[in-house]
């Protein structure tokens, strides 16, 4: 390139960067590929533009901004048997792709923010079919508010954010015969401690970690003292069979102690 004194006309490197909204380090980096080299240096070897390099600058700076990569742009610039309308129709494309990912992520960002905040993401109709009439909605905003600091309400709501009522009627399903099979234990007289009753302790703990949270055996016992001696829980466990609320406590206590646990002075580990 031909050197030029030091008040020649041009524009530098910052004042190009400058008006075309770009940076430095991409004119340098345009330069360094061949893309746009500016046509002028002076005699220290600044880089001076000239109006047709701004041009063709210009030009990189539009067709950049439809996300066609640099050489695509170069090929687009220089080779007169490039199809420019086909490129940027297969960029359309790819653009239109993108969207449409970015807008399944915006709905999944939604439903997780949803699940964080509410829990259940089901309507109060769906809430009644899937889990029964003596379900209360109510209760997963008491969950909220007693448990949304924690990290089990976090994992379930991380698990809520990907059920519809597909799922969530699968999980209903599971629990009902979990515990009707509990009511014919216990009407058969299935002592707590027995291998049967831990058995069905366990069945229990693994339902319950695939369906919410994982459950531990010592947050297990904190449960069965809540399904005593919470109204609501054992209104639900006693409308299967008169007593099994007490009786499934019974057992997880049981488990418990077999597994080296005091139930007595268990805390939610």
């Amino acid at each position: 390139m031909p050197e030029t004194p030091e008040d020649a006309d041009g524009l530098t490197v910052g004042q190009v960067a400058a008006r075309l909204g770009v940076t430095v380090r991409a004119l340098h980096h345009w330069d360094e590929i061949g893309l746009a080299r500016p046509s002028l240096r002076t005699f220290a070897g600044y880089r001076l533009y000239t109006a047709g390099d701004l041009e063709r600058l210009q030009r990189i700076v539009v067709y950049r901004e439809t996300g066609l990569a640099l050489d695509r742009i170069q090929l687009v610039l220089d080779d007169p048997a490039v199809d420019v309308t086909g490129a940027l129709r297969a960029q359309r494309e790819q653009v239109t792709d993108r969207i449409d990912r970015l807008r399944q992520l915006a709905e999944g960002l939604d439903r997780m923010i949803d699940a964080h905040e509410r829990g259940l993401l089901l309507t109060v109709e769906q809430q009644a079919a899937i889990l029964g009439p003596r379900w209360d909605p109510k209760w997963t905003a008491q969950a909220r508010q007693d448990y949304g600091d924690t990290a089990q309400w976090r994992q379930y709501a991380e698990r809520s954010a990907v059920r519809g009522p597909e799922e969530w009627q699968a999980v209903a399903d599971a629990a009902t015969a979990l515990e009707q099979s509990f009511a014919e234990a216990m009407e058969a007289g299935v002592e707590p401690g027995s291998p049967e009753a831990n058995a069905l302790a366990q069945r229990h703990r693994e339902l319950f970690s695939s369906s919410y949270f994982p459950l531990t055996r010592q947050m297990q016992v904190c449960l069965g003292r809540r399904f005593e001696a919470d109204p609501a829980f054992a209104a639900h466990y006693d409308a299967t069979r008169p007593g099994l609320a007490g009786w499934l406590r019974r057992i997880i206590d049981a488990a418990a102690r077999a597994h080296g646990i005091d139930p007595d002075t268990a805390t939610w580990q």
